[in-house]
């Protein structure tokens, strides 16, 4: 036996130790019935879409019985999850129709395929609402990428929780609270939060409320939800998706993208919702680097001979986050058994960005969002952000303990025509797409790899608290390279503290999502790391963290810039 396999090993041994002593807790109250995931006596959360294809093509399964399966799940876990605002109404005639183009010999990729899609992104027979009171009711017709879905046969089952929109309206914030859909529970420790803001995407996903999602990221609510409940999503490169019909912060970071239990799934609809859209002049660079079919690059032999670099400084102290230095060493001992060459340290040195994004952000947000509210809503609702925050002045006992501190500071900005938006987004941009394109090529790299998430933390019982509740040293994440550069990145399970669920990103440069599925799914076929989540209403862990916090307090930090603003305060949006 060589030496990175007795390495990877030992650490396998540990990481099933700590599990052991960390996961005992009662689940929640719930007979089997209610959380077993067969149907027909087929385990659905083991299936791909290719597989449940193939299945409803040889009449083994239907649409309907799938339906039906996700609607009673919906019924009974979401009244504990708050993963799910609407229900499609017309599911069920959906699958129907589904059944019936089957029967008449359709091979769509995604026909008769449950979706749960996030709040944010417009469907015509489901409202959307961002998750606030001020866009209740609001139904607007299809965003393109639903289009696009629909097209391939897919049925939009439900709409899913948020942060509230998209975690940029207030200072603090609890990730995974809106006031339409309350607060997100995530489903392997219901009193944990399931990082936002495509919080009920992740959590629907996991917990078999549908087939697959879709998430929406700024910088980090698609791969953050993803790690953090266990399953794969995929942050594409910005102009892959379009993002006509999509209630934005910023139409230069934004983009949706998949959110499934594994590699193959993702990379499905990934490839159904892709196109050109003559309303999102950014998804014309797509041409010659999209494609409509991205299972051909599952090549469960791309970590031969690939050359991966480890991200650690900047995402984690391993004097606060131990446990996330484990799971990062377990990946390179496997990665190297896998055949991959290993750079490590390897650095992304992003720090410089992070100022000048929030300073964006703000400015492109109040342009961004009148832009929206102008298009997408009828007469009624607000058209201008100022209107939003005399909605939530007006409204607080409908839009909760919160602040609009976001909100008010973007509207004191000069919007993104103004000389100082322009100038912050262009070095924003250019930094952090020189600092993943010129540490991949200095070091020759076919990717890099970096923890997405650490522990999910205790959702605070006092809400106005937020989310960490000050000790953000605990806070682990990597999305903001790709973020900001408008690049590609995929997470994929690595493992478990307790029985929490942590993600390992791949981060690549732009146009990269082949080469990036390619080695998301050779890592997944070679560890098999998933396992469904338990309903568990607490965790033993909580006296660790608790223990992680007072080393926080007392003066073990991680070094980070002073000028990072809403990143400490809202880690993903």
């Amino acid at each position: 036996m060589n030496r990175p396999v007795r390495r990877w090993l030992a650490l396998l041994t540990l990481l099933a130790l700590l599990l052991t002593a960390a996961g005992a807790a009662a689940p929640i109250g719930l007979a089997r019935s209610d959380t077993s995931t067969r149907v027909a006596g087929i385990n659905i959360d083991a299936r791909t879409i290719p597989q449940l294809e193939h299945l409803m093509d040889r009449h083994r399964l239907t649409s309907v019985q799938l339906v039906q399966f996700y609607l009673h799940r919906i019924a009974k876990l979401n009244p504990k999850l708050h993963a799910v605002i609407t229900v499609s109404p017309k599911a069920l005639a959906d699958a129907r129709a589904a059944d019936r183009a089957r029967r008449h010999g359709d091979r769509r990729p995604l026909l008769g395929i449950p979706v749960i899609v996030k709040d944010n992104v417009d469907t015509s027979r489901m409202p959307t609402t961002a998750g606030s009171y001020a866009l209740n009711g609001s139904r607007p017709s299809d965003a393109f990428i639903v289009q696009q879905m629909r097209a391939a046969g897919a049925i939009i089952i439900a709409k899913a929780n948020l942060s509230e929109w998209a975690n940029f309206r207030s200072i603090p914030s609890s990730s995974g609270w809106s006031g339409i859909g309350g607060q997100t529970n995530m489903p392997y420790v219901l009193d944990r939060n399931p990082c936002g803001s495509s919080s009920g995407t992740g959590v629907g996903v996991a917990a078999d409320l549908a087939t697959v999602g879709v998430g929406t990221e700024t910088d980090g609510s698609i791969v953050c939800p993803s790690g953090a409940n266990g399953i794969v999503g995929i942050k594409p490169t910005v102009g892959l998706l379009s993002r006509s019909g999509i209630v934005p912060i910023t139409a230069d970071q934004d983009t949706s993208g998949p959110m499934a239990r594994n590699v193959t799934d993702a990379a499905v609809l990934l490839g159904a919702m892709a196109g050109v859209d003559p309303s999102d002049p950014a998804t014309a660079a797509q041409a010659g680097h999209a494609y409509t079919n991205y299972r051909q690059f599952l090549d469960k032999h791309a970590l031969q001979g690939a050359r991966i670099g480890v991200w650690r400084e900047g995402t984690y102290d391993p004097t606060i986050s131990p446990e996330i230095d484990t799971i990062m060493n377990a990946t390179v001992a496997k990665l190297e058994a896998e055949g991959a060459t290993i750079v490590d340290p390897t650095r992304i040195p992003i720090e410089p960005a992070y100022g000048p994004e929030f300073d964006a952000l703000k400015c492109e947000f109040k342009s961004d969002i009148a832009g929206y509210l102008a298009a997408h809503t009828t007469a009624g609702y607000p058209k201008t952000l100022q209107d939003l925050i005399d909605f939530n002045n007006a409204h607080p006992n409908l839009e909760g303990p919160w602040n609009s501190r976001l909100f008010v500071d973007s509207q004191a900005t000069g919007g993104r025509a103004s000389a100082e938006c322009v100038a912050a987004r262009q070095q924003a941009t250019s930094i952090a797409q020189a600092a993943i394109d010129d540490t991949l090529a200095a070091n020759n790299l076919d990717a890099i790899i970096a923890p997405t998430n650490g522990p999910a933390w205790v959702t605070n019982s006092d809400p106005t608290k937020g989310d960490l509740d000050g000790n953000f040293s605990l806070f682990v994440g990597s999305s903001s390279p790709s973020a900001i550069a408008g690049y590609a990145t995929i997470t994929v399970p690595a493992g478990y503290v307790g029985p929490l669920p942590i993600g390992v990103s791949f981060i690549g440069g732009r146009w990269d999502e082949p080469k990036l599925i390619g080695l998301a799914y050779a890592w997944e076929q070679a560890t098999h790391v998933r396992v469904p989540p338990r309903f568990l209403a607490s965790t033993t862990l909580a006296a660790a963290g608790a223990a992680v916090s007072s080393q926080a307090t007392s003066g073990a930090t991680t070094a980070r810039p002073s000028n990072l603003g809403l990143r400490a305060m809202a880690p993903t949006r």
